[in-house]
C-alpha cells in the first residue's frame, strides 16, 4: 500500500520540477494537424460556377445522418453547376457531424472539403445546422462564416482546406508523382504540388513504365486512368 502511494507520488514530484506546457488560448493558438477536419465549406470553380452538383453522396456516405442534400435542375437561364442539377438545399448539422471526413471522400467532384476552422460555439442549436449560405464559397474565393473574426475567429483557417489530399497519389502509385489532378478553385487557383510530390511531371515521365502493384507494367498514362 505505502509502495503503491510513493509510486504515485514520485510521479507527481517528477511532473512538478518540468516547464509548464499550457497553452494560454486564445491569445496563443497551437497549430493543428496538416490533416486537422474542422468545418465544411463547399467550393466553386474557378469559372464561379458551383461544384456540388446535389448528388447526394455524401449525405449517403455519412454514418451520422448529418447532411441534408436536395437537388434542383439546372437551366440555361440559372445555370448554378456545370452538370444537370445543383444543390438547391445543402445543411450539415454539426452537432450530429462527427467530422471523420467520409462526405469528402464520397464527393465526385471534390465540392465538399473540411477546413481548419474549429470554432463554431453557438448559443442556439438551430445555428449550429449549417445552411447553404454559410457553406458555399463566394464567387471570389471567400467563404462566409456566421460570426465575424475575433481573437477566436481566424477566417484565413477557411481557406485552408484538407480535400487536396486525395488529389495526388490516391491510390499510391508512383506514377501519380509530381502530377497534379485536382482542379483549380475560386480565389485559389491550381494549388502547388505538396510535401512528397513536389517534383513537376515532364513527358518523359508521363510515358515511363511503371509497376501498377498487381505484377503488370503500365505507362504513366495508363496508370493515372486504371
Amino acid at each position: 500500500m505505502i509502495r503503491s502511494i510513493l509510486r504515485g507520488l514520485s510521479v507527481t514530484l517528477r511532473t512538478m520540477v518540468r516547464p509548464p506546457v499550457t497553452i494560454e488560448y486564445p491569445e496563443f493558438k497551437r497549430p493543428v494537424a496538416e490533416r486537422f477536419r474542422g468545418r465544411h465549406e463547399l467550393k466553386r470553380y474557378d469559372n464561379g460556377l458551383e461544384r456540388c452538383i446535389g448528388c447526394s453522396l455524401c449525405a449517403a456516405a455519412c454514418p451520422a445522418d448529418a447532411i441534408l442534400v436536395v437537388p434542383a435542375e439546372n437551366t440555361d437561364e440559372e445555370r448554378y453547376s456545370p452538370g444537370e442539377r445543383y444543390a438547391a438545399v445543402y445543411e450539415i448539422n454539426l452537432l450530429r457531424c462527427i467530422f471523420c471526413g467520409l462526405c469528402e471522400e464520397a464527393c465526385p467532384t471534390e465540392a465538399i472539403t473540411m477546413t481548419q476552422l474549429f470554432e463554431m460555439s453557438v448559443t442556439n442549436r438551430n445555428d449550429a445546422i449549417y445552411t447553404r449560405s454559410e457553406l458555399l464559397m463566394n464567387p471570389d474565393g471567400t467563404v462566409p462564416h456566421p460570426q465575424p473574426d475575433s481573437i477566436l475567429v481566424d477566417k484565413g483557417e477557411l481557406r485552408l482546406a484538407d480535400g487536396w489530399m486525395r488529389a495526388t497519389a490516391s491510390s499510391g502509385r508512383a506514377a501519380y508523382e509530381g502530377v497534379i489532378a485536382w482542379t483549380a478553385t475560386a480565389g485559389v487557383g491550381t494549388r502547388a504540388a505538396e510535401l512528397g510530390q513536389s517534383r513537376q511531371p515532364t513527358a518523359d515521365s508521363q510515358q515511363q513504365e511503371t509497376d501498377t502493384g498487381d505484377g503488370r507494367r503500365a505507362t504513366g498514362d495508363e496508370a493515372d486512368h486504371g
